[in-house]
């Protein structure tokens, strides 16, 4: 049949390749097992090194007397820009150190919605200082995981879980607090906070229904080799400078529209549109500030009895307040699309069996490292800057009257001094 299937000339061809490859196992079959070797050695030192780590989680309780705008916890987010750990090989590989990750996390419980900071234990006083310098009347108590107490049961329980990514290139901002006038510290009557309409629709979910949104962010630290021009290598004695693919990508799309601004065969450039100008300097802006990597996650669950599919409109509507027109903006990729056609599950990969996998995902905070990424159902990860983050992620004030939200119930002061003893 083998015969039959092939030409002579191929099948000669095919026993050459077999014979170089037999002819060269003691070259190539001991650097396939130093690379396995490596990498296993790798992420044996870092599961090592995230146990010592040790992690919890963090609740915030707001007050209702919340004034300051969003900009406060941009300050706070800062402080989790950290890339120390990363210093060099040795901490890398040898140690196998990571950048620190964090989990940011809005979780409704039957419409009783609540924030959290997920943390390694060495960041949390920290974390609390800049919490409680930006926002005085805030509590802060490590909790128990609140994820521990849930389990996807197939058969019992149904799930309708997504990832976020972008839907422009990294550079170009979303919609942010300060397209909202949020930086100018409206009072809280005039204040349009994109947050809102998200809180609002979590406190609409009924006992027994829950639906947990996740971030996860690190500091972004990518880097590639680029080659200098001539005159550079000349100049820094090198061939190649390491660049910030994020704003590499963001000197390319400013160099899109610059081009566009003069035709070939044009003496000169045109005036820039007010659209095109707006564009150069909010890309401009954006890559000004901190830049975070980050991957979102949504996760709609319930008994199947009381599930209802009617929450998922609200739950891929959520993000879309942070649009921006002609900028960026959030699209719904990753785990819900797995089953939405046939050759998409090559492998019949059950649906609860996934459902069951996301949920371990969540629950380890998992991404940057996770044995999935990679994946036909995994988003990349994209890059947010603090301003972005603070935007889908702060304590609100009074503007958002959500009923269920938990709220201290009142501001706590010391007692005056001249009370009588």
């Amino acid at each position: 049949m083998f015969q039959q299937l092939f030409s002579p000339e191929i099948r000669q061809g095919i026993f050459t390749a077999f014979h170089y490859v037999y002819l060269f196992l003691p070259i190539w079959l001991p650097i396939i097992f130093l690379i396995l070797f490596f990498r296993a050695w790798v992420d044996y030192r870092r599961t090592r090194y995230w146990a010592g780590m040790g992690s919890l989680l963090l609740e915030m309780k707001l007050p209702k007397d919340i004034f300051k705008s969003p900009l406060a916890m941009e300050v706070v987010l800062n402080q989790l820009h950290q890339t120390a750990d990363e210093s060099n090989w040795y901490w890398k590989y040898w140690r196998g150190q990571t950048r620190s990750w964090f989990s940011l996390e809005i979780a409704s419980f039957g419409g009783q919605v609540h924030f959290y900071i997920w943390t390694r234990k060495k960041y949390r006083n920290g974390i609390e200082a800049h919490l409680y310098s930006q926002y005085p009347g805030i509590e802060i108590h490590e909790v128990e995981d609140y994820t521990k107490k849930f389990e996807y049961v197939i058969g019992r329980d149904k799930m309708f879980a997504c990832q976020w990514e972008l839907s422009e290139v990294d550079p170009l901002p979303i919609g942010t607090y300060v397209d909202y006038g949020l930086d100018k510290d409206p009072k809280e009557e005039f204040k349009v906070d994109p947050l809102t309409s998200q809180l609002e629709f979590l406190g609409t979910l009924t006992e027994g229904q829950n639906l947990w949104i996740q971030i996860i962010v690190r500091a972004h630290k990518k880097e590639q080799l680029k080659v200098l021009p001539f005159g550079k290598m000349l100049e820094k004695f090198a061939i190649f400078e390491k660049v910030d693919t994020w704003k590499e990508e963001a000197k390319e799309e400013i160099e899109k529209i610059m081009k566009d601004l003069k035709p070939e065969g044009a003496n000169f450039p045109r005036i820039p549109r007010k659209d095109e100008a707006d564009k150069m300097a909010a890309i401009q802006r954006s890559v000004g500030k901190i830049g975070f990597d980050v991957s979102i996650r949504s996760m709609y669950f319930a008994s199947k009895d009381i599930y209802d599919s009617i929450y998922l409109g609200g739950m891929l509507g959520g993000f879309k307040q942070y649009g921006s027109m002609g900028m960026n903006g959030f699209k719904s990729a990753g785990w819900h699309s797995t089953f939405s056609n046939p050759w998409k599950d090559w492998w019949k990969t059950s649906q609860d069996k996934l459902a069951q996998m996301v949920m371990d995902e969540y629950k380890l905070r998992r991404f940057f490292f996770s044995p999935f990424r990679g994946k036909w159902f995994y988003s990349k990860p994209f890059v947010l800057n603090a301003e972005e983050l603070a935007t889908i992620y702060h304590p609100v004030g009074a503007s958002t009257a959500t009923p269920t939200l938990e709220r201290l119930p009142s501001r706590k002061s010391e007692a005056p001094a001249n009370l009588p003893i």
